[in-house]
């Protein structure tokens, strides 16, 4: 196997708008950087075409020269086992649509909403379970923006806000910085959760104008980052997430559970000490959500469950992830084991 340096250079930016505005877009593209073909890799246009292709130079930089196997690869590239239909998965596996109030807004358990900050993501991975949602629903003004205010300022049960996306910080800060100056203002919400993937594939989004505002808030704020591979953490990350933790910052990580990925108790302990060793936290370990397009990297619940009792056995408890499923209509994500 070639480990070689790609045969075109990765022009790596310090801002990570420039990083994000220069993603690739297309299948070739990125099989020419890593000196690989698209006959050996069952790609298609057609998926490609059903749910773009998009891959920040970052993230392609940790993938391995010449390796069709490669973990990050994997995740990312359109293959034909995308356009398989199966009955039992579909284009909401979680029905989120039954929990959309008012635009921006997912209300699915009692005391916690999900917004929708942002349509965008940096990465587009192929088992994503909103790759179906219906962003341009929910896209918002400002004046849409303060209805979704009103919307949390009128359910006094509510003390934790987790923004979503998308991803959230796909965002600009001058706007984030606003939203959570009003979300403050709001007495009964104690918390502000920020689930985003965008710090792991592009590690200059942590920048002093998202720590200024993260900081600077009443709200208790944790970031929940989306890492599933120990490839995916560099020195970058763990310098990010560094910056994270001084400035107060819980840093949490959870991970999907994913066929020919992650899916034994190697890779899982291998990415759990790697974790604690960037600062980060494990929490969960998520099992597929069913949605249209991804049947292929679903992992049954039988080797799921023999899985985490082999990383439970051989990692002190505080490194092993919750491992958890998300099922529509329950009141919370359910427990495995």
């Amino acid at each position: 196997m070639s480990t070689e340096p790609a045969s075109q250079p990765i022009n790596i930016y310090s801002d990570w708008k420039a990083e994000l505005s220069n993603c690739i877009s297309s299948i070739d593209e990125l099989l020419n950087q890593l000196g690989l073909k698209a006959e050996d890799l069952n790609t298609t246009e057609q998926a490609a075409s059903q749910f773009p292709i998009k891959v920040p130079q970052p993230f392609v930089k940790l993938m391995q020269y010449g390796n069709p196997k490669d973990p990050l690869l994997k995740q990312v590239l359109p293959i034909t086992s995308e356009l398989q239909v199966d009955s039992n998965f579909s284009t909401d596996p979680v029905s989120e649509s039954s929990f959309n109030p008012v635009p921006g807004i997912v209300h699915k358990y009692r005391n916690r909403v999900l917004m929708i900050i942002s349509p965008s993501c940096a990465i587009n991975c192929r088992y994503c379970f909103r790759r179906h949602f219906p962003y341009e629903d929910n896209r918002q003004s400002k004046q849409q923006w303060l209805k979704a205010l009103d919307y949390l300022k009128a359910k006094p049960e509510i003390n934790e806000v987790i923004y979503s996306g998308g991803d959230p910080l796909a965002a600009n800060d001058n706007f984030l910085s606003w939203l959570t100056g009003e979300i403050e203002s709001i007495k009964h919400i104690k918390r502000l959760r920020i689930h985003t993937r965008l710090p792991v594939v592009i590690p200059s989004r942590i920048d002093d104008p998202l720590l200024n505002w993260l900081s600077n808030t009443r709200l208790k704020p944790t970031v929940v980052l989306h890492i599933n591979h120990a490839n995916e953490i560099d020195t970058a990350l763990s310098h990010g997430v560094n910056q994270l933790k001084q400035a107060g910052i819980l840093v949490l990580n959870q991970s999907v559970l994913l066929k020919g990925i992650n899916d034994n108790s190697h890779q899982l302990i291998c990415l759990s000490e790697k974790l604690f060793d960037a600062g980060i936290m494990p929490y969960y370990l998520h099992m597929l959500d069913p949605v249209q397009g991804a049947s292929h990297f679903d992992v049954p619940e039988a080797q799921a469950v023999e899985i985490f009792n082999q990383i439970q056995s051989e990692l002190p408890g505080f490194l092993v992830p919750k491992l958890v499923q998300e099922r529509a209509g329950e009141t919370s994500k359910s427990l495995i084991l």
